[in-house]
This record gives structure tokens, C-alpha cells and sequence, in this order.
């Protein structure tokens, strides 16, 4: 299998207090919700680099997609969204950038193990974001 990955794709249980979370609060551009038109498929696509896209939809339309029911909850930990900065300095803006967004700080930035910078936030659906700063990787 070739590496093709374009969208990743979180299940959200409003999609628009996710589109005003990821839009209006973290800053991200987005063309808004789409594909009203059709039943389960609104959607919110928000174009990151290189091809790659972040899609927000509605838990029940990926149920109804995929044949697999919505799960009670979920465990945030099956998965991480990790944002690469710059500097300490920008993990410290983003968290804050995000926490005014809503979102729920779960871990305070500070010191890593491997010599960087990072702390963790959840979204309003739960899904955990690490704004990491790896001076072992080049912007």
C-alpha cells in the first residue's frame, strides 16, 4: 500500500459548534459547512498542507456511511492530532489561542522528555490535539 492519505476525519456531534471551534476559534479557513444537500452528508472540510485535509462530520452520517454504530463515548486516546510550531513561544499562543476557543486543557505546556515543548487540548468532541515544539524538526 502506497502512502496516499488525504483527509483525516474526525466524528463530531455538532457540526457546527465544531465549525465555529476549528473556524472562528482556532483560525483555520474553511469554506464552511457543505453537501447540505444530501442526507448524511454534511460536512466541513478544512485544507491543511500538501494535499492533506482535516474533515468534520457528524458521528451518526459516519455510522450510517460505514455500517459501524455510534459508540458510547469513544476513548480520546486512539488518536492525537500533533501541530508543529516553531518555538516555544508558539506552543504557549496556540494553547491559549485554543483554550479562548473552547477547548479543554488537558495538559499545560511544558518540557518534553525528548527536549521540546508540548501540551494537549480537546476539542469540543473530545479529540486530543498536542501543539509540540521538536527542535529536532526542521519547519
Amino acid at each position: 500500500m502506497k502512502p496516499r492519505i488525504t483527509v483525516l476525519t474526525l466524528g463530531v456531534e455538532d457540526l457546527e459548534i465544531s465549525l465555529r471551534f476549528y473556524r472562528d476559534g482556532l483560525g483555520l479557513a474553511t469554506e464552511g459547512i457543505v453537501g447540505t444537500e444530501f442526507e448524511y452528508g454534511a460536512v466541513v472540510f478544512i485544507p491543511l498542507q500538501s494535499g492533506l485535509q482535516l474533515a468534520l462530520w457528524p458521528r451518526e452520517s459516519i455510522a450510517h456511511d460505514s455500517g459501524v454504530p455510534v459508540g458510547a463515548g469513544g476513548d480520546p486516546t486512539r488518536m492525537t492530532i500533533g501541530h508543529n510550531v516553531a518555538s516555544k513561544s508558539e506552543v504557549d499562543a496556540a494553547m491559549v489561542e485554543a483554550e479562548k476557543a473552547g477547548a479543554r486543557i488537558v495538559k499545560a505546556a511544558q518540557a518534553t522528555f525528548y527536549g521540546g515543548y508540548s501540551g494537549y487540548f480537546q476539542d469540543p468532541d473530545g479529540h486530543l490535539w498536542e501543539i509540540v515544539w521538536n527542535p529536532q524538526r526542521a519547519e
